[in-house]
């Protein structure tokens, strides 16, 4: 990629100029496409090159706009809906989890986050991703336990009554699976594309005050955790993280955890790749060292060049991505804002940096607030396309220092073995009709 190299230099990251003047220039370009289309709707005015006046514009242009009144603003709508559970508007039908058909047939599947639909960090129950093992178990709440034992002073069998006694919290924090997207994979759409992450706000009881209240030895080192869905997946969770930001977990964004994201428990470790935040969790193992389960051996492990494989690759490295304008889309020539997301599980986003020419030049995006630490931080930068092919792409550099890498310096470190921990860069080609494409595709 001559003209899209991705070329990584801090030295070629320059300030914003000219933002005010091309906010300007994008209110004018917008005021300019509401009074055309206006002006337009007058007999033979725009085509004349005449000037229409308002009223001739509105006459011509329907109720339906402004001051006219439009139907539904003349009769009362529906009473409160019937449906037992809000439901979003028909019009906005299209806006769904993306579900590869291969992944409609099996149990151990997984469904993607239209990233590109939607706005904020907070992503709603119904469109977050999803990864199964073992298909979703249907749990009755009131039969659950939850078993800790092994090198505490006591061993319990917790229901999910007794855990909603403890003190709560609420936190928000992204979750992200570590084959997001794997390589060699690099879909049309930004749900395609890195669509296996998703962010929410989290409730239930630290998992240290837990272990405070029945006591844990001091030699303990690991807690191996284990669900209850058919796969039964089990992770080796390291005790200091368990005693730092663990959750138990059984409220998501304000209500009850659906069964897709592990109703009724599901354990939260903030940073850590998806697998390791085990849902429809029912025991909690403290031990001395890691069970080296199927899932931290066999499976999530990253092979290497040499035949060697990377193990208990826990954290999920700083990334971003572009949603807006990004596959699958188009864009008229002018002024347009470029949106995404950028997230680290080693904590804050430091700042995200925009090229908008395959990477030769980068300028520094704005941060959009909130900006939490182990979360999704959303960024926007004012662009001006001059219609002519452009590839734009983002990268994220979070509070430790480590900046996101190309696809290509990724795979001179860790070869093309692995298919987890791919935090690449995601590049959008912009052909000269506006339309979006993947650029490694």
């Amino acid at each position: 990629m001559e003209s899209d190299s991705l070329v990584q230099s801090a030295a070629s990251v320059a300030p914003i100029a000219g933002d005010e003047l091309k906010r300007r220039r994008f209110l004018q370009h917008a005021g300019g496409v509401l009074a055309g289309a206006m002006a337009s709707a007058a007999t033979g005015a725009f085509a004349q090159g005449e000037s229409a006046s308002p009223a001739a514009a509105q006459a011509q242009a329907g109720p339906e706009y402004p001051p006219g009144v439009p139907p539904w603003s003349k009769t009362p709508g529906k009473p409160i809906s019937k449906h037992p559970y809000g439901m979003p508007s028909p019009f906005e039908k299209d806006v769904a989890l993306d579900v590869r058909p291969t992944d409609k047939q099996y149990w151990s599947s997984s469904a993607r986050s239209p990233l590109q639909d939607l706005d904020g960090i907070i992503t709603p129950n119904g469109l977050f991703y999803q990864r199964h093992h073992g298909g979703v178990p249907a749990i009755d709440p009131a039969q659950h336990r939850l078993m800790i034992h092994g090198k505490v002073e006591k061993p319990w069998l917790f229901t999910m009554e007794d855990l909603r006694r403890f003190p709560s919290v609420s936190r928000i924090h992204f979750l992200e699976c570590s084959g997001n997207p794997g390589y060699g994979v690099h879909g049309k759409t930004a749900a395609q594309a890195n669509g296996l992450v998703s962010c929410a706000e989290w409730t239930g009881v630290p998992l240290k005050t837990v272990f405070e209240e029945i006591g844990v030895d001091t030699s303990a080192k690991w807690v191996v955790a284990e669900g209850a869905d058919a796969a039964a997946l089990t992770r080796s969770i390291p005790m200091e993280k368990c005693l730092d930001d663990a959750l138990l977990v059984y409220s998501q964004n304000g209500e009850r955890l659906r069964p897709e994201q592990g109703y009724p428990l599901r354990l939260l470790v903030p940073g850590f790749e998806g697998n390791m935040n085990v849902k429809w969790l029912r025991r909690l193992h403290v031990v001395d060292a890691p069970a080296y389960s199927r899932e931290e051996t066999s499976k999530y492990t990253d092979l290497q060049a040499d035949g060697k494989a990377r193990q208990f690759t826990f954290y999920m490295e700083a990334k971003s991505i572009i949603t807006s304008p990004s596959g699958g889309q188009k864009i008229p020539k002018g002024v347009c804002e470029i949106r995404g997301i950028a997230w680290s599980g080693h904590g804050k986003i430091s700042h995200v940096d925009v090229s908008v020419d395959g990477g030769r030049n980068w300028r520094r995006a704005e941060l959009q607030l909130p900006v939490l630490t182990k979360a999704l931080t959303r960024f926007r930068l004012l662009w001006e396309w001059d219609g002519k092919p452009a590839v734009i792409v983002s990268r994220a550099t979070d509070e430790t220092g480590y900046v996101q890498p190309s696809l290509e310096e990724l795979v001179r470190l860790r070869s093309l073995n692995g298919t987890y921990h791919n935090n690449a860069m995601t590049p959008w080609r912009i052909a000269e009709n506006g339309e979006l494409t993947n650029a490694y595709a």
